[in-house]
């Protein structure tokens, strides 16, 4: 098939663009034809959270990513609509996460299916966004009416999309593992790698620092006294995308101490694994959830998880196989923290973790689109 993809790549970094590169790469895998048409300008400076948009990784190999497409002009969208109209893709592939983007795929999607060949296909990691704006309805139903069928990535998504349209073909299909971090490594070099002693146990909180994430829960969790007793310290590897001041404050108050280390900048690819392999369990506990990536990068390394009962988390993290899934609140998180240590379940979770993971094969992912656009 001849497949186009709108949205985040490199030079654009997180996720989005890890989501979409290793995407693409599946489809070349199957022999697919694939181009990749990223962002000019992703976000304004003033509407991004962070310190940077851009990787400093080196460019994927072997990926066509042309740097095309302006989130905020109009007159682009138009121009870049036409084009892909005119190359007539099979499939036209959006993956949608926020509704300020939904003027300019709207817009594109429209466009480009005019031809009468290309079909559609969003890939949808939230349809109602987690920090909710005024116009977010209105705009999620424009880009909506421009899609031709839709692939949630939770089963709570997909229950969300009905509110919006239910008759176009819409499937679930889980979002697939992050295997593109490297292969696992050793602990004993991760921690000299991180400056960290490896006779101690840690908890891991990984990715972009948002309220809705749950990280004061986490650290009240940690200031149990339970869990002071035990020589496990939380390490916070992510950057903030919130204000970042109280969740200092809050560790003052909890005279946490040296519980918490603080790794707050962006985590580059290429270090990812090492924060993987020193952990013994990565800690997901969101106030409010879809579906989350940071699942599929501890199953990808093997690591035992502890997720809330929010969203779409528990759908994939088995309770009690392949570890936790609790209330989102200090005294449930440290319960399920403290079973984790005191009998020893890290190795029987391992186990299962590499098991349940084979269900999440990129194969699936392609097989599911191109189902729904042969519809």
């Amino acid at each position: 098939m001849k497949v186009t993809i709108v949205g985040t790549a490199y030079p654009y970094r997180g996720g989005l663009a890890a989501f979409n590169e290793r995407l693409a790469n599946e489809f070349k895998k199957e022999g697919d034809e694939v181009k990749i048409e990223t962002f000019t300008l992703q976000y304004p400076n003033f509407l991004f959270p962070g310190k940077t948009q851009y990787s400093t990784e080196q460019a994927p190999q072997g990926l066509d990513i042309t740097r095309s497409v302006s989130s905020v002009n109009p007159f682009n969208w138009v121009k870049i609509g036409r084009k892909i109209a005119k190359d007539a893709p099979d499939l036209l592939i959006i993956k949608y996460w926020i509704p300020f983007m939904a003027p300019c795929f709207g817009t594109i999607a429209r466009l480009a299916r005019r031809n009468g060949v290309t079909k559609v296909v969003s890939i949808l990691d939230n349809i109602i966004p987690h920090e909710k704006r005024l116009a977010d309805r209105l705009l999620s139903n424009y880009f909506v009416g421009s899609v031709d069928a839709f692939v949630a990535m939770s089963r709570s998504v997909l229950h969300d999309l009905t509110s919006f349209d239910d008759k176009k073909p819409q499937l679930f299909c889980a979002h697939p593992l992050y295997d593109n971090f490297g292969e696992k490594m050793d602990r004993e070099r991760a921690c000299a790698d991180l400056g960290l002693d490896p006779s101690l146990s840690y908890v891991l909180f990984f990715g972009f620092i948002r309220d809705y994430k749950g990280l004061d829960i986490l650290l009240e969790a940690m200031a149990d006294e339970r869990m002071r007793k035990r020589d496990v310290k939380l390490i916070v590897a992510g950057e903030f995308y919130n204000n970042s001041e109280k969740y200092f404050e809050l560790e003052r108050r909890l005279d946490l101490g040296d519980k918490v280390i603080w790794r707050n900048d962006f985590i580059p690819d290429s270090v990812v694994s090492t924060y993987f392999a020193v952990s013994d369990i990565v800690a997901q506990p969101y106030k409010s959830a879809t579906q989350s990536g940071v699942t599929q990068i501890a199953y990808h390394f093997e690591k035992p998880m502890l997720v809330t009962n929010v969203g779409g988390l528990a759908e994939i993290v088995p309770d009690g196989e392949v570890g936790y899934v609790v209330a989102p609140d200090a005294t449930s998180v440290a319960d399920a923290l403290c079973d984790f240590y005191d009998n020893d379940r890290a190795g029987q979770f391992v186990v299962n973790v590499k098991e349940e993971k084979k269900k999440y094969a990129w194969s699936r992912m392609t097989e599911t689109i191109k189902s729904l656009g042969a519809r």
